[in-house]
């Protein structure tokens, strides 16, 4: 009998194994499909309804004081919001206050963290007090600097300054923005100083001992050492931070209300100017459109320029 006989007269081997695996693999999709499919249901209407109603809202001459009369205008809103006088300021102002509470609550967090990490007596406490202002109210925050930090007659800056015979400063007057950065970044600063605090708990103790057999002194051990460790916690907050501090608003609403003129108006505060206190919803929403390409552009960039740090390897 010659092999070729013996090859066609073979049955091929039924693959049950596989089979069943597979059915299996296939039975377990489903079910997972099934129990995720509500929750998911649930968040795309959550995000689509108030999706679309802004885009309809951006497309007609909607206002609150004339609500019968919303004709259908194309693409106007967006034309007169990004022409507006107040666009580029608050653009401007936004971009200034999330640039300068980003630079100050990395620094201000890092060389807190790095103190408050040596053992000292009190330091948990220390740790407490430290993080404390992260779990205050914005509006609660705003009110106590307004009233009881920077008010020019009898806020404790002022006492200060005429302690050491100097003039006041009238900070929301004379200096608004650096008042609202110097708010949002004692609120910040702490939430940068707890991720930052506990990152260094994982710092490898030998290697820093290590080279301070070698000579090394602290700069150098912070610089090469340290520093370089912080590198993934510092993106963390630089992603997090950005992603709030593009939507300030209770500060400025509490404090200057935006002004005087539009110095102090970011973006979040010019569209609750258009839609509140000048009733153009329509307005308002071709404003929060764009401020929502605004924010998926510097997310875009952010993920970019720091996201490599969160997956490159160690």
């Amino acid at each position: 009998m010659s092999i070729s006989t013996v090859q066609a007269g073979a049955k091929p081997v039924p693959q049950t194994g596989t089979h069943s695996v597979n059915a299996g693999i296939r039975k377990r999709h489903r079910v997972g499909l099934m129990t995720v499919s509500p929750s998911v249901l649930v968040l795309l209407v959550w995000m689509i309804v108030p999706l679309a109603m802004t885009i309809y809202f951006s497309l007609i001459h909607y206002n609150l004081l004339y609500p019968l009369e919303n004709k259908f205008v194309g693409l106007d809103n967006f034309y007169y919001f990004l022409t507006d006088e107040g666009f580029m300021a608050g653009a401007l102002n936004t971009l200034w206050l999330v640039g300068s509470v980003l630079v100050i609550s990395v620094v201000a967090g890092v060389l807190i963290a790095v103190l408050v990490d040596a053992p000292f007596w009190g330091r948990g406490i220390v740790r407490v007090m430290l993080i404390s202002p992260f779990f205050i109210m914005p509006t609660v925050s705003a009110l106590v600097w307004k009233n009881l930090l920077l008010n020019p007659v009898s806020g404790v800056f002022a006492a200060v300054w005429k302690f050491f015979g100097a003039t006041p400063i009238d900070w929301f007057s004379q200096y608004p923005l650096q008042a609202i950065i110097m708010i949002v970044s004692w609120q910040w600063v702490p939430f940068a100083v707890l991720l930052l605090m506990t990152a260094l708990q994982s710092v490898d103790q030998e290697q820093k001992d290590a080279a301070r057999l070698d000579g090394a002194g602290p700069i150098a051990i912070f610089w090469h050492i340290t520093l370089p460790h912080l590198a993934r916690p510092i993106a963390v907050v630089v992603m997090i931070e950005t992603i709030f501090l593009l939507s300030i608003f209770a500060e400025i609403y509490t404090t200057t209300g935006g002004g005087p003129g539009y110095e102090t108006t970011n973006l979040a505060y010019l569209i609750f100017s258009q839609a509140l206190l000048q009733f153009d919803v329509g307005m308002a929403s071709a404003g929060g459109l764009v401020a929502v390409v605004i924010a998926n552009i510097v997310a875009a960039i952010l993920i970019r320029m720091i996201g490599k740090n969160l997956t490159a390897k160690v």
